[in-house]
């Protein structure tokens, strides 16, 4: 069994991370952290976890993690992350980072996206970016994961396929992402009156325009992938849902292609990836066919008019998203079956 500890567990993310530990064969969780709730017991602030845990929530003390954890998954806001890092590598614990703190590759584009310096870079340097389907064999023993973003999630796996083959014109990508507002985290005390039920509730709201974070994931990946810089429109939108996040994505296509070519394209991309689900034509993916889980349904059709490829794709904002994605990772570090502890299907209605 492999010792498991999560700070941040107070939040969203932190809470799906738990629900999916606890179910996990291969691992036994250990510590949990929240500076609000130290002192607490776990089931008092989660009552759904009645009768599975009697842990208490500790204040964030690197060096407490690493005694009483083999992996730590940092659950943490901005900033934080690369405060606790070094701390645990110095003491060879692995960590999954679901935060924003590792996932670019460049110390200036914290500068330029998050507007502070980063306090980490020898991590940042070591740090692996946590999506399987395109860096597995990076992510095979490493000893730093940096989960991605929800909307990057979307949106790279709806764009990769396009542009690994050469099938995208590189300029004139269009990304709009929708999620649901447990996206914002569950923010303590200080909640942005956007996603007040009152606000949220028969409302859609565009935010972060022209300069979303997200957006440096994006092209960073998909510049990767094409071997050459990639720039894309991206808009986020705030959706009436708990969880969830639908992607479209509108890429120039750089040769006439017909929309089963395509759907064939992603299938032979996507071929073997367990959570990858690319639906054929006539289907269209739904946040509700994979919430609760680690899934990405998407599909593409050919818009022949425009010379363009719509791109589209549902992933869960906690799961695909985030959580479960970063399990997925662990699996893929302890070289275990990736479906481990990941097996439940999406919850349905």
């Amino acid at each position: 069994m492999i010792r498991v500890a999560v700070a941040g567990a107070s939040g969203y993310m932190g809470a799906e991370l738990l629900r999916l530990l606890h179910v996990h064969p291969q691992v036994t969780l250990t510590g949990v952290t929240s500076d609000r709730l130290s002192g607490e017991r776990l089931d008092a602030a989660y009552p759904h976890l009645r009768g599975l845990t009697d842990l208490t929530f500790h204040e964030l003390d690197p060096r407490w993690l690493a005694e009483v954890a083999d992996v730590v998954f940092l659950a943490l806001p901005h900033l934080e992350s690369q405060r606790a890092v070094p701390a645990l590598r110095a003491a060879g614990t692995k960590v999954v980072d679901l935060s924003a703190d590792y996932r670019l590759r460049s110390a200036d584009d914290y500068v330029e996206w998050y507007k502070a310096a980063h306090l980490d870079p020898d991590g940042l340097a070591c740090a692996v970016y946590g999506l399987p389907e395109l860096h597995r064999k990076s992510i095979v023993g490493a000893s730093l994961v940096a989960s991605p973003g929800c909307y990057p999630v979307g949106a790279i796996l709806a764009i990769a396929p396009l542009v690994k083959n050469g099938l995208a014109r590189l300029d004139g990508i269009v990304v709009d992402g929708k999620s649901g507002v447990t996206g914002a985290g569950a923010q303590g005390r200080k909640v942005d009156p956007m996603y007040l039920y009152t606000e949220s509730n028969e409302n859609v709201q565009a935010y972060g325009l022209a300069f979303h974070r997200h957006t440096a994931e994006m092209e960073q990946e998909l510049s990767l992938l094409a071997g050459e810089t990639v720039r894309v429109s991206f808009t986020p939108h705030l959706i009436p849902l708990n969880r969830g996040l639908f992607t479209t994505a509108s890429v120039p296509l750089a040769t006439k292609l017909a929309t089963p070519d395509l759907v064939q394209v992603y299938r032979e991309f996507y071929a073997g990836e367990p959570f990858v689900r690319v639906l054929g034509e006539g289907q269209r993916p739904a946040t509700r066919a994979v919430v609760g889980s680690n899934y990405c349904d998407l599909t593409v059709v050919v818009d022949a008019r425009t010379s363009r490829a719509v791109c589209v794709s549902a992933i869960d904002n906690l799961g695909k998203g985030g959580s479960a994605n970063g399990i997925q990772c662990l699996n893929v570090m302890l070289g275990w079956n990736e479906r481990t502890g990941l097996e439940a299907p999406p919850v349905y209605p």
